[in-house]
């Protein structure tokens, strides 16, 4: 399973600035769709991006975030991913909404997080936060990518 961080789905819609639209549909075309993982705490943050930062109104903002839900299971954020999220806030210096993700990711035993601005490499909890940017590509991500 594959979890998606905001920094991805900004990224995709084309609000990060850095002309990585088209590179970051490239990637989630490749991911098997049914493995993909999108955390409240993910599409709460996208929503914010988008409604904030690129101005779309509620109704537009509404359509995009529905859209993304339609391509992967959302993940609640309950009261173990709270306790998840504490633990990695404590012990491992993550930002609260940062921790909540991934604490999501590894209640939902994802193998791997993309994002952008989380530690690459990282694992916890059999998670391994992979920058899909960065080359050579992760060896976690390399296994979930389908040939094409």
């Amino acid at each position: 399973m594959i979890v998606l961080d905001t920094t991805i789905l900004a990224s995709a819609e084309g609000l990060d600035g850095s002309g990585r639209r088209e590179e970051t549909l490239a990637l989630l075309s490749l991911l098997p769709r049914d493995a993909i993982l999108l955390p409240a705490q993910s599409l709460a943050e996208f929503a914010h991006l988008l409604h904030r930062k690129a101005k779309y109104d509620r109704a537009r903002v509404g359509d995009v975030v529905t859209s993304w839900r339609e391509i992967g299971l959302a993940l609640p954020t309950s009261g173990e991913v709270i306790d998840g999220a504490l633990h990695l806030m404590i012990n491992h210096q993550f930002q609260t909404f940062d921790a909540i993700i991934l604490a999501a990711a590894i209640e939902a035993r994802a193998a791997v997080m993309l994002s952008e601005d989380m530690q690459h490499g990282f694992t916890s909890g059999g998670v391994t936060i992979v920058n899909p940017f960065v080359t050579p590509m992760h060896p976690a991500l390399k296994r979930l990518v389908i040939n094409r």
